[in-house]
């Protein structure tokens, strides 16, 4: 939302970019910011957040392709939290 709100000084164009440079922001933070809460382990910090961000780039993908729908836009979202939790995997070796 901040990046959107930058953005949107540089009109429609800087609206997109700004969306997607701080979605991306957030997504990529997000490893390390479940790891510092002790939800995934450490190991999994990095892959968490490539995955969210893999998953935030689709769904960004997704919903500006299906804005005359409400369903994509919406749905596309939990792109963002599959991608995370596929990037984290499972980590027998480690207990949280």
């Amino acid at each position: 939302m901040l990046g959107s709100i930058v953005g949107n000084a540089g009109g429609k164009t800087g609206l997109f970019v700004g969306g997607v440079v701080g979605g991306l922001l957030g997504a990529s933070s997000s490893g390390a910011v479940a790891s510092a809460r002790r939800w995934i382990p450490r190991s999994a910090a990095v892959r968490t957040s490539v995955g969210a961000s893999i998953g935030f780039l689709a769904a960004a993908l997704i919903a500006t392709q299906t804005l005359g729908s409400p369903i994509g836009p919406v749905l596309s979202t939990s792109l963002i939290g599959i991608g995370a939790l596929a990037g984290a995997g499972r980590d027998h070796d480690h207990v949280v």
